[in-house]
């Protein structure tokens, strides 16, 4: 854990709901007397959401290898661990962020880059600023598939097949079986309010807050 702010992360696929579940974070959360700083990744700083825009939304007919891509992830990650996330947990705020190094590797592992070299890059680029608690949502991409029409995002994930986002919910569940001490799996097709609540309780166990 870190010794003076708290670090969370959610993660999951598409349309789970993570922009709503920060929202109440956020609030129940700076109700509780807690400084709250959100951001996201790939982004968070300005030359990390430069980064995004190249990594998301590439000139047209070009695409990033898998590798490149990662790389691009992790310069992105670099930028916002030193500028924002580091100096935040060290004043003593709790920092929420919509997604992490967890993407990289359920994402980009999937595109063909391996396990073992992403989690080498993610070693040498995340040190020890490791999330205290990563709240994943989960639901089947096809339950979903409504809720990211209404989103109208389009970048290189959004765009891809079902399947990919089937084996990006495998991934994450993966990364949650394998480590439980650190992953809370909530059911993203509950109501938000049955959302918010099952993060504060999984919060309230784990990290104990004031």
């Amino acid at each position: 854990m870190t010794d003076l702010g708290r670090f969370i992360t959610l993660e999951g696929g598409e349309g789970t709901g993570k922009s709503t579940l920060i929202a109440g974070l956020e609030g129940a959360l700076s109700a509780r007397g807690h400084d709250v700083v959100v951001t996201r990744e790939p982004g968070g700083t300005k030359l990390a959401e430069a980064v995004r825009n190249l990594a998301l939304h590439p000139p047209e007919d070009q695409a990033w290898s898998p590798l490149a891509h990662a790389l691009l992830m992790n310069t992105s990650r670099d930028d916002h661990l030193r500028n924002l996330i580091r100096p935040a947990l060290a004043r003593g705020s709790w920092v929420i962020c919509d997604r992490f190094a967890d993407s990289t590797r359920a994402y980009q592992s999937i595109d063909g880059v391996t396990p073992e070299d992403l989690l080498a890059i993610e070693a040498i680029v995340v040190g020890d600023t490791r999330p205290d608690l990563t709240l994943i949502l989960d639901a089947a991409p096809n339950a979903l598939a409504e809720r990211r029409h209404q989103r109208n995002v389009s970048d290189v994930f959004e765009r891809k097949a079902t399947e990919f986002h089937e084996r990006v919910r495998s991934a994450f569940l993966e990364i949650a079986e394998s480590e439980p001490e650190r992953c809370v799996v909530l059911d993203a097709l509950g109501s938000p309010d049955q959302v918010l609540t099952a993060a504060l309780n999984a919060i309230d166990t784990r990290l104990d807050p004031s």
